[in-house]
């Protein structure tokens, strides 16, 4: 199983210094991937619910600094050189697919081969709003997205008409390094999401899910490739989780990624603290010397 980590692009520590820092000591450390979230405005007043905390809420608010996630990742790439650099996720349907299907291919060329794009439906009407993106139909917006996205990596002359958007007679250059494309990872844990990662996905990725909700999206991806004639080997099963970093933790930080792995799943993504930066680089160095060790990861 592999293991990376959030970046801290988000809140007040979210500095040219502190990125790099971090980035460079993560990838000296062995870690495989970094990771940044996706917000362009947080509105100062919204009736959506956050799908992934009790509260409804989510944890920045209007005023939080927060670095746009493609720029961020890029700039990462200008400091690292191994290290995968993955998107937790990006909400396709609030933004033009052409474009952004340059914007992705550029940074996968640019760092070279390293990009990993996670992508979601999204959840704040009000943000969408902002954009002038439309809210409803996000699902089959994101659908002919990823669909556009992989015509335009993978052929000579793309083109595409679908009920949304449509391309033609387009010359699309430089495709990505990776080839066909770079790895999709489609979140959502729903129904429309694992279906959406059996057509259009290379991994399912699961926020906030535990090792026991992970167990019955794997039951249920397998069903549904095994219907649509695809290899279930052939689809990953990833999450976006946490561990306690806290000195004296280690052993139940190993246990909670020993249960992800025996769940099935091939990378997890940390969420990190970066409250205090020394802090968390002390915490990714435990992580490292302590706690993967014990996992065998």
């Amino acid at each position: 199983m592999k293991v990376g980590l959030h970046l801290p692009h988000v809140g007040p520590n979210a500095t040219p210094e502190n990125l790099a820092a971090f980035a460079r000591r993560a990838e000296a450390l062995g870690f495989d991937s970094l990771w940044v979230s996706d917000h362009v405005v947080v509105p100062r007043d919204y009736g959506s619910r956050y799908p992934y905390h009790p509260s409804g809420r989510m944890g920045a608010g209007p005023d939080t600094p927060f670095l746009e996630p493609l720029s961020t990742l890029l700039f990462v790439a200008g400091v690292t050189s191994r290290i995968a650099l993955g998107t937790t996720v990006l909400v396709l349907p609030m933004r033009e697919p052409v474009l952004h299907a340059k914007v992705l291919a550029t940074l996968d060329v640019l760092s070279g081969g390293r990009l990993i794009l996670g992508v979601g439906a999204g959840w704040l009407r009000e943000e969408f709003e902002a954009l002038s993106a439309p809210f409803e139909d996000r699902g089959g917006r994101l659908n002919e997205e990823l669909e556009i996205l992989r015509r335009l990596w993978t052929l000579e002359d793309p083109s595409f008409q679908g009920r949304y958007y449509r391309i033609g007679n387009l010359g699309f250059a430089p495709k990505p390094v990776q080839q066909p494309h770079p790895p999709i990872w489609v979140g959502g844990n729903t129904e429309p999401g694992f279906r959406r990662a059996v057509r259009y996905g290379q991994a399912w990725h699961g926020a906030g899910s535990t090792p026991e909700q992970v167990q019955e999206a794997a039951r249920r991806l397998r069903e549904l490739c095994e219907a649509a004639g695809r290899d279930p080997a052939t689809l990953a099963v990833t999450v976006r989780t946490g561990v306690p970093l806290r000195p004296g933790a280690e052993g139940e930080a190993a246990e909670r990624l020993a249960r992800y792995r025996e769940a099935g799943v091939s990378h997890v993504a940390l969420d990190l603290s970066f409250a205090d930066m020394d802090r968390a680089l002390e915490n990714i160095e435990r992580l490292a010397r302590d706690v993967r060790p014990q996992v065998g990861v």
